[in-house]
């Protein structure tokens, strides 16, 4: 009898911590820096619609003449295509600015914050929430 009271409380246990919401995303400040804002205008070679970040691969040409290929983050999928973001909005060889945060590791990577379009709308690209500046929509 004992044996069974055990066990059901430890799967009464299991099942409330199951319904609890998971807190494993990561802060910005993790892995981008506030202090390191950056002006992209870029040709978009890749995009990827997962969870639970979208990212856009854009080709910057720098004054030099070298082109580095750049990562954006985006906050996630569903949300973007809230704000105005759909799968054929962006198309790859498009011409466009984004204007983010550099990765603190140094990498080709940033934390997008908004971005502009050929046709000049301008997109929110963050996740609300994450500590960034302005993880607003302005």
């Amino acid at each position: 009898m004992r044996t069974r009271a055990i066990v059901g409380a430890m799967v009464g246990v299991w099942l409330l911590l199951a319904t609890l919401p998971i807190g494993a995303h990561h802060a910005f400040s993790a892995e981008f820096d506030a202090n390191k804002p950056v002006h992209f205008e870029g040709t978009v070679v890749k995009v990827e619609w997962i969870n639970p970040h979208a990212w856009f691969h854009i080709d910057v040409t720098q004054d030099n003449g070298e082109v580095e290929r750049w990562m954006i983050e985006g906050g996630n999928p569903h949300n973007l295509f809230r704000r105005g973001f759909s799968r054929d909005a962006i198309a790859i060889g498009m011409e466009i600015v984004v204007d983010g945060y550099a990765s603190k590791d140094g990498t080709r990577r940033a934390n997008g914050r908004d971005m502009t379009l050929p046709d000049g709308r301008t997109l929110f690209l963050g996740s609300s929430g994450t500590g960034a500046p302005y993880d607003q929509p302005r």
